[in-house]
Order: C-alpha cells, then sequence, then structure tokens
C-alpha cells in the first residue's frame, strides 16, 4: 500500500499516460515519471509534462525552450523539433489539445468514471441552470459540485472561477477533487470554447442539456453554422462518447434541429411550446416571482419559483429535465426552489430601501439583453431604464445589436464601458452607435461608475433600472490591466450615497 501511495505521488510514467493518445515518442529513450501537466510556460516546474498548444492569439510552441529550462521533463508538440542537448523527451501529435485531454483523464485517473457528469450548453442561461441543477441533484442527498463562469463549487471548497469551462487537465483536476471530497455528481457549464478546443472530451457525461443558440462568439466561430456545428459535436459525441440522455430546449429553433436529428428514446425535450415533453403553461410573471404550471407525462404541478421572466422559467425546466433524466423526485425538487437563492449577478435585485428597482445582470448578447428587457418591462409600472457596454477584442457585429435591443425597448439607455481589452472606447462605441433605432434615447458615458450614478439619479419611484454586461465579475479589463469594479457593489455604494444626498 505505502508502494502504490508513493507511486502515485512521485507521477506517472510517460509512456503509460501517451498510450493510444495520438502522441508518438520522436526522441528520448528514457521514461520519466510525470509529476504534472502544463500548458504555460511560466507555470512549469521539474518534472512537468508540457503541452505546446496553438493558441488563438500565441503558439504555445514558441515556448518550449522556457518550458525545457524551468525543468520540463518531456513535451508534446505538433511542430517536429530538435531538443539539442536537452535530457527532455519529444512526442509529437497532430491534434496536442486531444492528446492532453487523453493523457489528463488517464494521469487523473478517470474521475469521470466514479462521478455523474450533467454538462449544460447554450448561449445563454448555462450558469443559471448549473446551479438549479446543483439544487436538484442534491435533493437526495447527494453531494453534487458545480462547475461554471462563476466560480467552481467542489463541495468542501469554491475556487474562484477563470474561465466558464477549464482546460481539459484542469478539469480533470478538479473532478478528481471533488471525487476525493465524496462527490457524486457534477453540474458543469460547456462554453463553445471549451468544446472547440478540446476541453471536455473524451469525459463520460451521464446527461447533456441544449439551452439557445444566439448571436455571440462570431469573433471566434465566424458564423451562426459554425457556431451551431460546435455545440452539435458535445450534443451528438463528436469529440468523445455522446451523453447518455439528453434534454433539449424544442423552444430554440436551433434546439428543434438538434432533436430531429437525436435518436428520441435518449431525448427529453422542454419549452413552453405544445411539442415539447415537459412544458411550463398558465405562466403568470410577477416583480419577485414566477409561476407556471409544470406540465409531464399527463401530471400537472404548480411551480412557484423565485426566478422571474420567462426565461427563468425555460432555466428551471431545463434543470427540472435534468433531475427526471437522473430519476429523481420531481416533487421533492420543485419543493426544493423554496430554498433556492439565485445566481450571483443574475436578475440580481439591489435593495438599499429606494423607492424604484435596481437590477444587475450578466446579460451581454442582445439576445440576453432583449430578454432582461422584455421581462423587465413587463412588471415596471415606471420608465425602464439600462446601463450597458460592449466589450472589446470580441464579435464587433453584437455591437450594433445590443444598442438597438436598448434603444428600442428602454425609456433611455446609458452606453458605457464593459472590458474594453486592448481595444480603443471610442471606437466600440463608434460601432455601438451605428445600432441606435431612430428616437432612440441614448448618451454615451466614457466611465461606468459615472453612468451608473447618472442612471440612478434619474430614476423615480416606480422605475427599474437594469445594470447589463457584467453580472457577478468583479472587475474591469482595460489593455494589459485588471482593475477592481463590481457593478452589484458601485450600485449599493452610490444607491447609499444618494440617500443620504451627498455628493457623488
Amino acid at each position: 500500500m505505502e508502494n502504490t501511495i508513493k507511486k502515485k505521488q512521485e507521477g506517472r510514467k510517460l509512456s503509460a499516460l501517451l498510450k493510444r493518445s495520438g502522441a508518438k515518442l520522436k526522441r528520448g529513450s528514457s521514461d520519466p515519471r510525470v509529476a504534472r501537466l502544463v500548458i504555460d510556460s511560466r507555470r512549469v516546474t521539474p518534472g512537468s509534462l508540457f503541452f505546446a498548444l496553438p493558441g488563438f492569439l500565441r503558439d504555445g510552441n514558441a515556448f518550449v525552450d522556457e518550458a525545457l529550462n524551468r525543468g520540463a521533463i518531456a513535451v508534446v508538440s505538433n511542430v517536429p523539433r530538435k531538443l539539442g542537448l536537452s535530457k527532455a523527451v519529444f512526442a509529437q501529435s497532430d491534434d496536442p489539445r486531444l492528446t492532453l485531454a487523453k493523457v489528463a483523464r488517464r494521469f487523473y485517473r478517470k474521475p469521470d468514471r466514479d462521478l455523474e457528469l450533467v454538462g449544460i450548453t447554450g448561449t445563454n442561461g448555462k450558469t443559471t441552470v448549473a446551479h438549479l441543477a446543483k439544487c436538484f441533484l442534491s435533493v437526495d442527498g447527494s453531494k453534487t459540485g458545480c462547475l461554471g463562469t462563476v466560480g467552481y463549487d467542489l463541495v468542501e471548497r469554491v475556487l474562484p472561477s477563470f474561465r466558464t469551462t477549464p482546460e481539459a487537465h484542469e478539469l480533470c483536476e478538479l473532478l478528481s477533487q471533488m471525487r476525493a471530497f465524496g462527490c457524486d455528481r457534477v453540474a458543469m457549464e460547456v462554453s463553445s470554447h471549451g468544446i472547440d478546443q478540446l476541453r471536455v472530451a473524451e469525459l463520460r457525461f451521464k446527461a447533456g442539456v441544449f439551452l439557445n443558440l444566439t448571436r455571440d462568439h462570431l469573433d471566434y466561430h465566424g458564423d451562426m453554422e459554425s457556431y451551431f456545428a460546435v455545440k452539435r459535436k458535445f450534443i451528438n459525441g463528436e469529440i468523445g462518447p455522446s451523453p447518455k440522455r439528453l434534454a433539449i430546449n424544442v423552444d430554440d429553433p436551433y434546439g428543434r434541429r438538434l432533436a430531429d436529428e437525436s435518436r428520441e428514446e435518449r431525448v427529453l425535450t422542454f419549452g413552453l411550446s405544445e411539442e415539447a415533453s415537459l412544458k411550463a403553461t398558465d405562466v403568470e410573471l410577477a416583480p419577485d416571482h414566477s409561476l407556471f404550471t409544470l406540465e409531464y407525462e399527463g401530471k400537472r404541478y404548480l411551480i412557484r419559483s423565485p426566478l422571474i421572466g420567462n426565461y427563468n422559467i425555460s432555466n428551471t425546466l431545463a434543470a427540472l429535465s435534468v433531475a427526471i433524466l437522473l430519476d429523481l423526485d420531481i416533487e421533492k425538487c420543485i419543493a426544493s426552489l423554496d430554498t433556492f437563492r439565485g445566481v450571483p449577478g443574475r436578475m440580481e435585485r439591489i435593495a438599499r430601501g429606494q423607492a424604484f428597482e435596481v437590477v444587475v445582470d450578466y446579460a451581454h448578447t442582445g439576445n440576453a439583453l432583449e430578454n432582461a428587457l422584455r421581462m423587465l418591462k413587463e412588471i415596471t409600472p415606471g420608465q425602464l431604464k439600462v446601463v450597458f457596454g460592449c466589450g472589446g477584442d470580441r464579435d464587433r457585429g453584437k455591437r450594433s445589436e445590443m444598442t438597438a435591443v436598448a434603444t428600442s425597448l428602454a425609456d433611455f439607455s446609458w452606453a458605457t464601458t464593459d472590458n474594453p481589452r486592448s481595444e480603443a472606447q471610442e471606437q466600440i462605441f463608434d460601432d455601438m452607435r451605428g445600432g441606435i433605432v431612430n428616437g432612440g434615447k441614448i448618451d454615451f458615458v466614457l466611465d461606468r461608475r459615472r453612468a451608473m450614478e447618472v442612471a440612478l439619479k434619474s430614476a423615480e419611484p416606480g422605475d427599474c433600472i437594469l445594470i447589463a454586461g457584467k453580472g457577478h465579475e468583479p472587475f474591469q479589463e482595460f489593455g494589459d490591466t485588471v482593475v477592481p469594479f463590481d457593478d452589484r457593489k458601485v450600485a449599493r455604494e452610490l444607491l447609499d450615497l444618494i440617500k443620504l444626498g451627498k455628493r457623488i
């Protein structure tokens, strides 16, 4: 037993890790033990296996020398390379990302075999559905983790997230930790980047969920069909085993296409439309809750949800579909909604005793912003106003789309900074101005805090101010600099100052 533990601590032999991984040894006769898997040369420590991944902005092959100097004992690359006098081992792979996924799963001893994985994909709603699913999947006492945009909840501890879907080796490490913590299930967001870059390749999912597809990430995917093709790869199992069961939103046209392509016996469809197997009827929306009747297999259940808006009814249906696919008691799941406290930065109400509503939401696409504004418009007796921005170095086409949505649905809009990154804010504003609808009332304010201040000061009793785009994020990105900025915290500070009548 002691020898087994010692070997695990020392790592695993390179030859065993590379077996059937798509990588072939090209140089080096030694068979070293691998202590860790690394894709960032700056994080290499002695004993590391370095993967030189082709990148969107940078190519990992440019950092092989640095990795070797830091102590990497082996390199996996798609480019033939001479390592000179180095004792390091070189392995060549036509697809280093796929090799990484296979090696990572083996290195962490296939954690997905011991966990029931639920993968949730779609443009909007992944985070809310993942958190709802975690709530429902815990009703039978099972320990359920949650991985996604807001954070990595490993049950025994919560880590800040650095991307929606972690890189393959990071993901397998997180799953391994959850297994060690006695976790039974995991609800995780599966992003299009995570699918395309094979971060979830090779993993066995108990269930897969498709929510919707609207314009986003076209700077990366190019067009909507290419974007859809990537999502399809996860649902149909083109990057590994397909999920055993599927929940698909048939209110969405892309969801209907996927449902038509999939074997009927493994698909549970959901939505508000008549063709859905699991559907919501008799919908009633209120400022602080939603009421609807759930219909499934001839039975009807009255549901009161703390989440507001039609799209959150769809999100609730998605999560309930997951519970059904995993054979959980639907009535217990519905009852657990009473304890659900929502998701940080997702239609989060900011209340400081003011006579108007303030809501912070992550809506950063045209469709998400439209959903949020239409829903708030239905429950706002006064004027509806919005503060929003568009990120830099991303799909420029959606900027005018978001402005068109804001200026057509809100009574007044303030366009401001989101995450400009390396792009000049005035360029972003110029793109946004192209979407102004005739007669749309909008101001462009460079400073986000100032835009929020002006919006909040303009509010009258009964109004609603939506602060959109960043949600839970506690920062803004300017060039290579990240500065603290949390919409929720700033809104509370401004409301307190306004209430006290102080100058801001």
